[in-house]
């Protein structure tokens, strides 16, 4: 099954495999980067030690911007520590979030990559503004239950996609 706004530019299983070189060779000057189960394990709030050190050569290269449906103040607080803007309460996949953090960023949205580990919130709002979009595997396997059910809804159309990477690391 194939529908355009849900097929990500590209499929990896992590952040870390996210190579900066590729990203400014596309044109890619900033980051839009989902939180929960990309960044951060579902549920915690302690971002992996190889995943700072991921973002911290990103924010030297790129602007970058986190854009999150969640709310809670365990997301504002993760943001502050990493020193990174936040959009919280998304309501992704619709655009307005991530127009503002383009804007945040003082870029168009074909100047940005935006990176999460779901089809309908993340890679659907990308594509709707035209950004770049990466899709990642989720960090964690527990998520609430509508996102259990949009993962099954996922697989079906991620059916015969396969990740462009594989890091033996499990990261």
């Amino acid at each position: 099954m194939r529908i355009p706004l849900v097929r990500p530019d590209r499929y990896l299983t992590s952040v870390l495999a996210i190579e900066p070189h590729a990203l400014a060779s596309d044109g890619i000057a900033g980051l839009i980067i989902d939180l929960d189960n990309t960044l951060l394990p579902r549920d915690t709030s302690v971002v992996p030690d190889a995943f700072v050190a991921w973002l911290a050569e990103m924010t030297a290269r790129f602007g970058v911007c986190f854009v999150s449906n969640n709310w809670h103040e365990r997301v504002h607080e993760v943001a502050a520590e990493l020193g990174v803007p936040l959009v919280a309460r998304a309501v992704k996949p619709l655009p307005f979030a991530f127009l503002r953090a383009s804007r945040v960023l003082g870029l168009k949205p074909r100047q940005v990559a935006v990176v999460g580990d779901q089809l309908f919130t993340d890679v659907l709002g990308g594509n709707l503004v035209g950004a770049l979009t990466i899709l990642v595997e989720p960090l964690s396997r527990t998520d609430l239950p509508h996102t259990l059910l949009l993962r099954k809804v996922e697989a079906r159309i991620m059916r015969g996609m396969t990740v462009e990477d594989r890091r033996e690391d499990g990261l």
